[in-house]
């Protein structure tokens, strides 16, 4: 099989992609992309993530309150995301979590609503897609606190916050997620925390609509163009593209366990 990467968050229901979906993919596929998951930021929308795993074998969702959400759906409950993640090609919790960079919840609200998808992703053994934007000390101290009841799959996804929180997500057993912002000629702090995170546990993604790496810096990001920070990765990690793409994709089907691995097996 020639080259295969995995988008690990994606927002193909986000208006931007209207009507572009079917081409999108196929530039990804064009670009060795072959699995995507498009990521929940509202439960209650989660019929429209849906209907686009229906439409393409290849993506897959999650379902979850993204934390800028979480004054709009204080209230959903772990039994009820542990009901709808039973539903087809449903493969994550989140994404959900803190963000005090724009704080569109109050604080206390995201807290809760993140414990909340914590005790689902416990229950259910799916990864919780965590979001973290400047909440660098509470994000640690809600992980130790929620940890000590109980372990959950976990990745710090998007990952351009401190290596504090990247030693303790590690050191909980989590996985962290590199996107665009790998890329960009400011993160040379995120690129020294990308080079001291084992192998085995890190994935990519594009986060798109949003984060584009250069040459397209400033534009649309869309899931072909995670192949561009993989690249970067690879440069980062000091090896070739392929070693970066059959590791990532490793990782992202040991994490994701709800999605066959389509590769040949390498044991005879």
């Amino acid at each position: 099989m020639s080259l295969f990467l995995v988008d690990s968050h994606c927002h193909l229901d986000f208006p931007d992609f209207e009507g572009e979906r079917a081409d999108l993919v196929a530039r990804a596929k064009e670009n060795g992309i072959q699995r995507f998951v498009t990521i929940s930021t509202f439960v209650s929308k989660l019929e429209r993530l849906l209907a686009i795993t229906q439409d393409f074998e290849e993506v897959y969702a999650s379902v979850g309150t993204h934390p800028h959400n979480a004054a709009a759906e204080p209230d959903v409950t772990v039994a009820e995301l542990v009901e709808l993640s039973a539903r087809p090609k449903i493969v994550a919790i989140g994404e959900a979590g803190l963000d005090y960079h724009y704080d569109k919840s109050p604080r206390d609200v995201q807290a809760k609503v993140f414990r909340t998808h914590i005790a689902a992703a416990r229950e259910t053994q799916l990864p919780l897609v965590i979001h973290a934007r400047q909440a660098d000390e509470d994000m640690i101290a809600i992980l130790e606190d929620e940890s000590g009841k109980g372990a959950f799959p976990f990745i710090l996804h998007c990952f351009s916050s401190g290596r504090a929180l990247a030693e303790v997500g590690l050191a909980l057993g989590g996985y962290v997620s590199f996107s665009g912002i790998l890329t960009f000629r400011n993160s040379e702090d995120i690129r020294a925390i990308a080079k001291d995170v084992p192998m085995e546990r890190l994935l990519v993604e594009t986060d798109a609509p949003y984060l584009a790496p250069p040459p397209h810096r400033g534009k649309r990001n869309e899931p072909a163009f995670v192949r561009l920070t993989a690249e970067k990765l690879a440069e980062v990690k000091g090896v070739d593209l392929d070693t970066i793409a059959r590791q990532t994709s490793d990782n992202f089907f040991r994490l994701f366990t709800r999605i066959e691995d389509p590769r040949p097996s390498s044991t005879p």
